[in-house]
């Protein structure tokens, strides 16, 4: 495949100036009111704009995929057919996460029977760790993208002069990223007494 360097630097220019502005909503921001699905899928929708037009579409932020959320108790049900702040806190998180994690690794990192107390915390903490993890994610693609940008990144050995070598690294960053994840998760109440592997598989 033969990429357009000029084409993929000024996409990539425009997505870092955007995300460098993008936040997802506040606890507070995020409505109340009782919400029926398709609002919550606009909602939605727009909260995540960062994410492209077909995994909004196709994929995650659908009346089917919200529905299986539930009935796998990834989230608590709707209370009469309405959303309302604690179902959508719980949405943003999924739809985030659910690009690197699997809906099972999801269901044990999200309780899905917390009070409202609880949830509130973990999605302000999440809000946070959001920010925090997109900004350092400019920076890497920053200077791992320095020859695509014509700009100086340093003596960093990650530097790529392709497109073709930046998506390579950046799938595979991504695939230890969700493994590291998962292994982590797997390690949740265990301890070396009880029965943790320190093992590196």
């Amino acid at each position: 495949m033969v990429f357009d360097k000029e084409l993929i630097s000024a996409k990539l220019r425009r997505w870092e100036e955007y995300l460098s502005r993008y936040e997802l909503p506040s606890w507070n921001d995020i409505p109340d009111l009782g919400l029926y699905m398709e609002q919550v899928i606009i909602l939605l929708k727009d909260y995540l704009d960062y994410l492209p037009p077909e995994i909004k579409e196709e994929q995650l932020i659908t009346a089917a995929a919200i529905n299986n959320y539930v009935r796998k108790k990834v989230m608590p049900e709707p209370v009469k057919k309405k959303y309302y702040r604690i179902h959508i806190a719980y949405l943003i998180m999924i739809c985030t996460l659910k690009q690197s994690l699997s809906i099972s690794t999801l269901k044990t990192m999200l309780p899905s029977d917390a009070g409202e107390d609880e949830i509130k915390k973990i999605y302000s903490s999440f809000q946070k760790r959001h920010r925090l993890s997109a900004n350092y994610f400019i920076e890497q693609i920053r200077m791992m993208a320095g020859g695509i940008l014509d700009h100086d990144s340093g003596s960093s050995y990650m530097t790529t002069e392709s497109t073709e070598d930046l998506i390579s690294s950046v799938s595979v960053l991504s695939g230890l990223c969700r493994l590291l994840s998962e292994k982590l998760l797997l390690l949740g109440g265990k301890t070396v007494e009880n029965g943790g592997d320190i093992s590196v598989d």
